[in-house]
């Protein structure tokens, strides 16, 4: 018997990553300037920011239009490459 396989995502579709860093005062550009090379159209309503309660880490929730799994994976192989981003989500 196999295993049920996970479903797919639909593409194009609203999309929300969370980007974990070290919070610094230009986390969340550098996050956003990354993000807009590979899905243009953010707008200010499409990003939260929160930070740890000590004040260490800095959590960067976007809203981004996905237009497929090679633009997601290149997305978060760009975020991990920076040396700046702990997690992404």
């Amino acid at each position: 018997m196999s295993e049920p396989k996970a479903p797919k995502i639909e593409f194009p579709c609203d999309y929300v990553i969370k980007v974990i860093g070290n919070a610094a005062p230009d986390f969340t550009d550098f996050v956003v300037e990354v993000v807009e090379c590979h899905a243009p159209g953010i707008t200010e309503a499409d990003i939260s920011v929160t930070e740890s309660s000590k004040g260490r880490f800095s959590s960067v929730q976007l809203k981004i239009v996905a237009t497929g799994e090679d633009q997601l994976k290149a997305l978060f192989e760009d975020l991990k490459a920076s040396g700046r981003v702990h997690m992404v989500l």
